[in-house]
């Protein structure tokens, strides 16, 4: 059965935080790829295909606009959904940022798990 399912990649430097998207998102056809920094989500990415990428924007060392801007310029993950997620404040320069490294959605903290669920729900579908 693994190999039906749908790859989700959630990054984040706060464990904390990956076991409440992964709480949230915890599903039978859905197997969730964990990393705790950029370098560690690239190696994934190596080897899974993935439907969608979670990826938190304020990371040391590589942070998530620049896990993203990598993830554009790979043929392998160029086309992969990713959705930021941060604690940040709502600034319309960090969005346009975002948004021009191609994200599809921005998701503030504290995240509303439904919110979660049916924005995931759309790309674990496509």
């Amino acid at each position: 059965m693994t190999e039906n399912r749908v790859k989700c990649l959630l990054v984040d430097d706060v464990e904390e935080n990956l076991l409440a998207l992964s709480a949230l998102l915890r599903r039978e056809d859905v197997e969730l790829l964990q990393a705790r920094s950029g370098a560690e989500a690239l190696e994934l990415l190596l080897v899974h295909d993935v439907a969608l990428a979670l990826i938190d924007v304020q990371m040391p060392e590589l942070d998530g606009f620049e896990l993203a801007e990598l993830m554009r310029g790979a043929e392998r993950t160029r086309h992969v959904p990713i959705v930021f997620i941060t604690a940040g404040a709502r600034d319309q320069h960090r969005l346009f940022k975002g948004y021009e490294l191609g994200a599809v959605d921005f998701l503030y903290k504290p995240v509303e798990a439904h919110v979660l669920t049916n924005k995931a729900e759309v790309f674990f579908q496509l």
